[in-house]
């Protein structure tokens, strides 16, 4: 028998709705899924369909109307040092050096003495590549320096749980590549417990342990994978046989939520629809150029 897997955090039934004119809108209608501890859990779906009021409540900045969140069993009633939230936008202090940004939290806590801060906060420094750029201040570092900084800053925190909502949206391409690459790095070397949200599915097959798929909103979970490709992870994975058949499978889910979300005009479901068709006209063309029987 398959040993169960400690859960870290659970979410249990939860719902969600806004006033909205004459009818609430419902964002989200009993979504339940688990965190495993030292796993990291990547959640994608359309755009709209809810994550980021799911992350929203998960780290108690948001009440549910429905369901429950439990941390290691107790329930989350509010906002908390044991859980930390990295968002799309940057929340570095301009006024702090890159260093100084870093080792903010555990000196405001006062709960480590100094010189282990300075030691944590420059081998982070050194993992995400800002040796040489820790007395430079944020509006001097680029749009990749500045999200390897607030992962440094969130990790030196050592929360129990950490959301990462979308933390490499608006990059070029090229620097979202290798904003993955360091942070497969960090996540490796660290285990954190982690829900990370995406609307790209390379990027969420690339680092997940665990794959959620969200429906078109109201959201709620459609299907969980558990994503078993080797770690360490390397982009080099995206051209491997499984990972080719774990996209297949979630491309299958998300296209049949994209089509819901695009009759709303959603951008991103109209990105889900494009990768669906790009795929299935790459299948057409390895079935044309096989021989015929």
């Amino acid at each position: 028998m398959t040993p169960r897997i400690e859960a870290q955090m659970v979410v249990e039934g939860i719902s969600k709705s806004y006033e909205a004119g004459f009818r609430p809108r419902v964002v989200l209608d009993g979504c339940s899924f688990r965190l495993e501890k030292g796993k990291l859990t990547v959640l994608i779906g359309p755009s709209g369909c809810g994550k980021s009021t799911l992350i929203n409540i998960m780290a108690g900045y948001e009440k549910a109307d429905e369901g429950r969140v439990t941390l290691e069993n107790q329930p989350v009633g509010g906002p908390a040092a044991d859980r930390l939230v990295v968002f799309q936008e940057t929340a570095l202090f301009p006024w702090m050096t890159t260093f100084e940004n870093v080792a903010y939290g555990p000196r405001v806590q006062r709960s480590v003495p100094g010189d282990q801060i300075n030691a944590r906060a420059s081998d982070l420094l050194d993992r995400v590549g800002l040796r040489e750029f820790r007395d430079k201040y944020p509006m001097q570092l680029s749009g990749g320096m500045q999200r390897r900084a607030e992962l440094a800053r969130a990790l030196i925190n050592q929360p129990k749980v950490m959301f990462l909502d979308e933390p490499f949206r608006g990059l070029d391409a090229m620097t979202r590549q290798l904003m993955q690459e360091y942070y497969l790095k960090l996540y490796e070397g660290s285990q954190q417990t982690t829900l990370f949200v995406t609307s790209e599915i390379d990027e969420a097959l690339l680092i997940a342990d665990t794959l959620l798929v969200m429906t078109n909103r109201p959201g709620r979970i459609a299907k969980t994978m558990n994503i078993a490709l080797p770690r360490p992870r390397e982009p080099k994975v995206l051209t491997s046989q499984g990972y080719l058949r774990y996209k297949e499978e979630a491309l299958e889910v998300l296209h049949e939520e994209a089509v819901k979300a695009f009759a709303v005009g959603s951008k991103a479901a109209g990105d889900f629809l494009e990768a669906y068709a790009g795929r299935e006209q790459a299948d057409d063309r390895k079935h044309d150029a096989k021989p015929s029987a």
